[in-house]
């Protein structure tokens, strides 16, 4: 008799991660049917050559062994456990497995009701509006949902570099004392979104970004960002520099390393002595399709 397939999460003492699963009639009428258990490790649904989840079209060898897609390429279909060829033949039984596990979001402690096939959930996370950000502040160590995080970080007003407000779409003025601190936070007034200010100095220049504290939810938007500064020494010829970038990144964790795309480069010849740096800042909110 077909029967239906639903998992959770646990968490095993001894184990680690597993999947909890149950199995009962389609009809729910013949309760010898119904049974729970512990179905398999959570590593037995990862590629075995890369350790990622495995989703929809896997692979095998004549020999059973098995690979993702991916891995399929890099190997250039020779299978790295008997050298036979792999890539061409799908293991139809693993895929049926894996569209059969339903596990949630990891984020359903914090309040995500979603499910998904395993491996889908991941994906998903970068969006879920429930994924776990952590305080820019100083020497904080607090992590919640963006908007947990957004009350908790009410606690840092007063502090130096924490108290910029602004409105989407007029222009706000942030000061850096290099020497003290590198990044600064702003809080826009209506809709109570964070951004944070970085600045990364190199031996040229200092690299300055602008990030929104949030996960890729679609319920928080897209913004643009218009940076200016003006030079110290005023006997440099077009002494204004701008930068425009036209998608704010939304990230949940600051990094200290420097980027590699979306920054203004303000040149070490600006501003002599690389004390202090002003700018000029204008967030806007993009019209949503």
């Amino acid at each position: 008799m077909a029967g239906l397939v639903t998992s959770t999460r646990q968490q095993s003492p001894s184990n680690g991660n597993q999947i909890s699963s149950s199995s009962r009639s389609l009809g729910g009428e013949n309760d010898d049917t119904n049974c729970s258990g512990k179905l398999l490790d959570l590593e037995a649904l990862n590629c075995p050559i890369c350790c990622v989840p495995l989703t929809s079209n896997i692979f095998q060898c004549d020999n059973g062994h098995i690979a993702c897609p991916t891995c399929c390429n890099k190997l250039r279909n020779k299978c790295p456990s008997c050298a036979l060829p792999i890539g061409l033949i799908r293991c139809r039984a693993m895929e049926r497995v894996i569209k059969a596990v339903i596990v949630p979001c990891p984020n359903s402690m914090s309040g995500c009701i979603k499910k998904f096939s395993y491996g889908n959930e991941l994906t998903h996370e970068k969006e879920c509006s429930f994924s776990r950000c952590y305080c820019p502040a100083r020497n904080c160590n607090y992590t919640g949902s963006y908007k947990d995080l957004y009350s908790h970080f009410k606690t840092h007003n007063g502090e130096r570099g924490y108290s910029y407000k602004f409105l989407f779409g007029e222009f706000a003025e942030v000061y850096f004392v290099l020497t003290e601190y590198t990044s600064v936070v702003m809080r826009e007034n209506e809709a109570g979104l964070l951004f944070v200010v970085q600045c990364f100095s190199e031996p040229y220049g200092v690299y300055v970004t602008v990030s929104c504290i949030a996960p890729s939810a679609d319920e928080i938007g897209e913004f643009s960002c218009f940076i200016s500064t003006t030079a110290v020494n005023y006997s440099i010829p077009h002494n204004i520099m701008t930068f425009k970038s036209p998608k704010v990144m939304k990230i949940r964790k600051l990094s200290s390393e420097t980027p590699e795309k979306d920054f203004f480069l303000v040149p070490s010849f600006f501003f002599p002595g690389r004390q202090a740096l002003k700018l000029r800042i204008c967030i806007s909110k993009l019209e949503q399709e």
